[in-house]
């Protein structure tokens, strides 16, 4: 079982109960779920996940003073902290009255202001490049049990879609940073011995390309720690999980330097084929640096469009 199917389970067992009974008054007002930071909110969570912050548990997500009272959220902390410490052989954290950390009462807005610095989740293009992308999937992965007020889900849904100019503006930023870290700087710096830079180089394409890939997929890239094991499930690209996966971890010796200069190459062949597929570049080479200038001119937004092309990365 994992952390979101154990949350859920709890959640029916004890939660649905407690606020049908104790709080009917406020279900209109209300939204359980579990959403947030964690492994467990995206499904990846495993034995090893276990060792921190995994308790069976659910969010209670509620709006502002003038919706639900400073009363009423105490009344429900109090009732949340009651709950039984533990089920099916797994243990709550020791709770205050004011719950914990990642699950019990939420002031929706606050939850908000804490991930994308915005109350309501209405971003303008500048908000949209500057929040790193894990925090725009901490609020909109995991899973809804209840809506009964409406907000938590208009929130999600209209975060879920990041405008098509900001999709192409952060395209060419990592296209850009792809280009001159792994087409053009990877070999040249391996020819001076620059090992460290040469390996930082290959870093720099392999981030960048991932990001790239989550782009193409339009979904959000995770924290990096999770980010290969989210491609694996994506349905474009996925196989260029390994080849960066192998970039990273082969060293840059003599017998390896050509298969990986020529792996970068492959990479890139495949990242140009889709941007053709998608209709998102005019230019017809295999120099990314040239893509990412034809995916930049194709934002309609002057203002976007004119930034600096790196204002996505």
């Amino acid at each position: 079982m994992n952390g979101l199917e154990l949350s859920k389970a709890y959640y029916k067992e004890f939660g649905e109960g407690m606020l049908k009974e104790r709080f009917p008054d406020l279900s209109e007002r209300i939204a359980t779920g579990l959403i947030g930071s964690g492994s467990e909110c995206l499904g990846y969570d495993d034995e090893i996940s276990r060792d921190h912050d995994f308790e069976p548990g659910f969010c209670i997500f509620i709006p502002g003073e003038d919706v639900v009272s400073s009363r009423e959220c105490f009344m429900l902390e109090r009732a949340y902290a009651k709950l039984p410490g533990e089920f099916m052989g797994f243990k709550r954290q020791q709770v205050s009255p004011v719950g914990g950390n990642r699950h019990g009462v939420i002031r929706l807005e606050e939850f908000l202001n804490q991930r994308i610095g915005n109350k309501n989740g209405e971003l303008t293009d500048t908000e949209w490049l500057r929040i790193p992308e894990h925090y725009l999937l901490e609020v909109t992965a995991g899973e809804v049990y209840f809506d009964g007020y409406g907000l938590l889900t208009k929130v999600r849904e209209n975060l879920r879609n990041m405008p098509e100019d900001v999709r192409k503006k952060k395209l060419a930023g990592h296209l850009l940073s792809m280009a001159q870290a792994g087409q053009y700087n990877y070999y040249r710096l391996v020819k001076r011995s620059e090992e460290g830079a040469a390996q930082l180089a290959l870093c720099e394409y392999v981030k960048s390309g991932i990001q790239v890939v989550y782009l193409l997929n339009r979904t959000y890239m995770p924290y990096y720690k999770w980010a290969f094991r989210g491609m694996r499930d994506l349905p474009v690209l996925s196989g260029l999980e390994k080849t960066f996966e192998m970039l990273l971890t082969t060293p840059n010796d003599e017998g390896n330097v050509i298969m990986k200069a020529n792996a970068v190459e492959d990479a890139a062949g495949m990242i140009i084929a889709e941007l053709k597929k998608q209709m998102l570049s005019e230019a017809d080479c295999g120099d990314l640096e040239k893509h990412a200038y034809s995916v930049n001119d194709s934002v309609k937004d002057n203002n976007l469009r004119y930034m600096h092309i790196l204002a996505g990365v």
